[in-house]
């Protein structure tokens, strides 16, 4: 009897697990942020000394494309493998300084945010990121330069 007891608490603990480790699978599942901020920050997290796979850029691989970007961008995303530059330090290389964010406007369901930095120490780059709340969190709808749109550079590049 006592035995039984033991593996009824056992089969009890083991499917709580079972159940936690699927939630967890599904809020994976698809991405977003909890504020428009912190998705401009993951970008940019991205761009460090280059000495890993984590600082040489934002990967084109499907986690990260469901993770920062909304589905109507994602293909164009993982789509483009040869540019001239990269669009989010509109610059082949870099080096950049400290990464200035700023919530420009709030409109129902998109903020605008400025990224602000400095890339080799050459002039600032500015770039305004539109992001839009889904249902999973904040992600990218699209990205201004003073030139050009992220969505524009993509279908100029597409392989």
């Amino acid at each position: 009897m006592g035995a039984n007891k033991a593996e009824a608490a056992v089969t009890k603990v083991f499917g709580v697990l079972l159940v936690l480790l699927a939630g967890l699978g599904l809020s994976t599942a698809e991405a977003g942020f909890r504020s428009p901020e912190s998705v401009v920050r993951n970008v940019y997290a991205y761009y460090g000394d280059r000495s890993s796979d984590l600082s040489s850029g934002l990967q084109r691989d499907p986690d990260t494309a469901r993770q920062l970007f909304d589905p109507s961008l994602r293909g164009a995303w993982l789509s483009l493998k040869h540019q001239p530059y990269d669009f989010l330090v509109q610059s082949a290389a870099w080096k950049i300084g400290a990464v200035s964010i700023s919530i420009l406007r709030r409109q129902f369901d998109k903020t605008y945010v400025a990224a602000a930095f400095d890339n080799n120490g050459h002039a600032a780059v500015t770039l305004n990121f539109i992001l839009v709340n889904g249902p999973y969190g904040w992600v990218i709808t699209d990205v201004e330069s003073p030139h050009d749109s992220l969505r524009m550079f993509l279908a100029q590049y597409r392989n």
